[in-house]
């Protein structure tokens, strides 16, 4: 006849811990904001490693703290344990995105042999990495690559962008100007450009500060011009093989 009234206590104490644990992580997001004078903080999650909570900013940024805010920590945390740098872990799950959400009708697409693996990436025509990127694509085989055109490099990135996607073959004069230095063709004035625009909207949306920025399928990110191994990796891990 008592357990009712113990798991009613049990509930009772886990419902005070649960909204005890959320004013502490509320404290901490003032806190914070208040150092950096601005609304900033994204979320605030206590770790279980000595006392201290993850912050999470607005722009990506991942920072620990105590519950005071008395010191702010800009860096890795490993597991001492385990030899896990934390850090790297949670960003790769904090960056992740759901690729089907993509609105692949906005990029440029690409079949290579049988197509089965996907992937996409977002590229500013003036960009040298981008450029050795796609030397190194040139190779990649069963494979299809989405493009998306995102010129946030320069003024003159939007143009070529704009010349480029309103190319009769979009993935011909992208591979003719990435790989051989052909500059596309000036588009015509009723091209209709918009999905450039929606680009940049989108990759500021998730975050992708830099170009080349890759996703595989299973939703990763792979930032930076990374090797053609490396992205094969990536892309068999993506696959679940």
């Amino acid at each position: 006849m008592k357990f009712p009234l113990v798991r009613s206590l049990l509930a009772t104490i886990l419902l005070a811990a649960g909204l005890a644990q959320a004013a502490d992580e509320n404290s901490v997001k003032k806190g914070l904001e208040g150092f950096l004078d601005a609304p900033a903080v994204e979320s605030v999650k206590k770790t279980p490693y000595g006392g201290l909570y993850e912050v999470v900013l607005k722009s990506g940024e991942l920072l620990y703290t105590d519950g005071n805010v008395s010191f702010i920590i800009d860096g890795s945390l490993i597991d001492a344990k385990t030899r896990k740098n934390v850090t790297q872990a949670r960003m790769a799950q904090l960056m992740k995105i759901d690729f089907a959400t993509l609105p692949l009708d906005q990029a440029i697409k690409q079949v290579r042999g049988n197509g089965k693996r996907v992937i996409a990436s977002f590229e500013d025509p003036n960009c040298g990495y981008c450029k050795r990127l796609a030397k190194d694509l040139v190779n990649l085989k069963d494979a299809t690559i989405y493009t998306f055109l995102y010129p946030i490099l320069s003024p003159d990135s939007t143009e070529k962008s704009r010349n480029i996607w309103c190319a009769k073959d979009r993935a011909g004069a992208w591979n003719d100007w990435m790989t051989a230095g052909k500059v596309p063709g000036a588009a015509a004035s009723n091209c209709d450009t918009s999905a450039i625009d929606k680009n940049v909207a989108l990759g500021q949306k998730i975050k992708v500060s830099g170009t080349p920025t890759i996703f595989t399928a299973d939703g990763n990110r792979l930032p930076g011009a990374v090797p053609l191994a490396q992205l094969e990796q990536a892309m068999v891990q993506a696959s679940g093989k």
